[in-house]
């Protein structure tokens, strides 16, 4: 599955997450779960709305201090904002931990102990991270200072947490195989920041979008946010000019700002294509990367391997204990990548583990065909995923979602229960 962003409006983080919600409602509860475990506070919502011209999603983010429904800094296409900090949302602000609190504002090493302490399934927290990690490195860039000073305002960062693990939990998810987005339109304009007047696109934003294609469409305002060009950076990786490949149309999703452009939706459009694999049922080419570490702390190499998995185009990565050179035990690594992805994934290797070699080879695999679903059971989101086997569809709830349960029964009750709801729910919408 490839899913391609056409940008008629520009790219929010809430107008990511709407979009993609929008193409799969399936996931509506399962992206709530996560924003609930990062900030128990924090609230989120997926609407219908219909701008006259087309119908589609938006979705919408609530929290202490924030005001209800849509809130007017999400997504500045006019430039102009009703808050003095509402630009807080996508950028940050140069201040010190302690002053940041006293302030208003959240550092962003603070939000990064709240996503690695979170209940996240260990994908969404790799995700939500590596986004996050963007952003701030573009903030510090703009700013002049470390990235651990970076602070985004208080009500701005409770936005930023839920558009970013939404995106997460959807990149998550939905295990595409790869992402390309359309010419972007930048806008034009000011906005006005605590800064004071910073142009459109803001500073942020034009580090992360260095290498995608841009277009003038005329209309101005703030038209791409730092949020989601961090989003899109993510997705992208290295070849931010992938273009739209040839495919199969499937399903399709609108994603809404809350901004009322001149003459245009103001909306984000997901197609999801299924690439020329889907004509031969379960087979699919991927490619194999091997090596083996010797010489890196295993608390630093689990982290890098979380890290590997959230890398687009990679579809799964294992260790294994081995026996090296004069007796020394090392871990031997397997990296699986979709062949398009091939070069990025060994540069990630070399970046997140201590290997100065290694050796990666072409095959062929074959897969089932499978959808993820979130149901909810016992007052909590259950991931649920299903599969087409030959003998019949079968589901297998996430064990990290029944972990909590004070035994094996209770766990196991748990998952079986999610499994049967599941099946019934697929059912009844086929």
């Amino acid at each position: 599955m490839h899913i391609h962003l056409d940008a008629l409006g520009g790219v929010a983080g809430d107008m990511f997450a709407a979009a993609l919600l929008d193409a799969f409602p399936e996931h509506r509860a399962g992206v709530s779960a996560s924003v609930r475990a990062v900030d128990a506070r924090i609230a989120c919502a997926v609407s219908a709305h219909n701008d006259g011209i087309l119908s589609g999603a938006r979705f919408t983010v609530s929290a202490p201090g924030a005001e209800p429904g849509p809130a007017p800094h999400r997504h500045a296409h006019t430039g102009q904002h009703d808050h003095p900090h509402a630009h807080g949302h996508d950028h940050g602000h140069d201040h010190g931990h302690d002053h940041a609190r006293d302030h208003g504002h959240r550092p962003w090493s603070e939000i990064r102990v709240a996503l690695e302490a979170a209940d996240l399934a260990p994908a969404v927290r790799a995700h939500a991270l590596g986004i996050f990690g963007h952003l701030a490195a573009a903030e510090a860039r703009v700013h002049g200072i470390a990235v651990d000073a970076v602070a985004f305002h208080e009500v701005g960062a409770a936005d930023s947490i839920a558009d970013i693990v939404a995106a997460a939990h959807l990149i998550a998810a939905l295990e595409a195989r790869s992402w390309s987005v359309s010419a972007l339109p930048l806008g034009s304009g000011r906005v006005r920041t605590q800064h004071g007047p910073l142009p459109v696109p803001a500073p942020a934003t034009t580090l992360l979008l260095a290498g995608f294609a841009t277009l003038d469409d005329g209309i101005p305002g703030e038209r791409v946010t730092p949020t989601g060009a961090a989003i899109l950076r993510h997705l992208c990786g290295d070849d931010p000019g992938r273009g739209r490949p040839r495919g199969i149309l499937g399903r399709t999703g609108i994603g809404f700002g809350t901004k009322v452009l001149p003459g245009l939706s103001n909306c984000l459009r997901a197609l999801v294509l299924e690439d020329g694999a889907a004509s031969r049922p379960g087979r699919r080419d991927l490619a194999v990367i091997a090596f083996e570490v010797d010489d890196q702390s295993g608390e630093d190499l689990a982290t890098g391997l979380d890290r590997l998995r959230a890398e687009p185009g990679i579809v799964d990565v294992v260790q294994m204990p081995v026996i090296g050179k004069k007796g020394r035990m090392m871990a031997r690594i397997q990296v699986l990548v979709r062949p398009e992805s091939l070069e990025a994934a060994v540069a990630a290797c070399f970046r997140e583990t201590t290997t100065i070699g290694l050796r990666y080879h072409p095959v062929e695999g074959a897969v089932l065909a499978r959808a993820a679903r979130t149901v909810e059971h016992d007052g909590r989101s259950v991931r649920v995923k299903i599969v087409a086997r030959p003998g019949g569809r079968t589901a297998k709830a996430e064990a990290d979602d029944a972990r909590d349960r004070p035994d094996h029964a209770a766990r196991a009750a748990l998952r079986r229960e999610a499994e049967r709801l599941a099946l019934e729910q697929e059912q009844e919408e086929r």
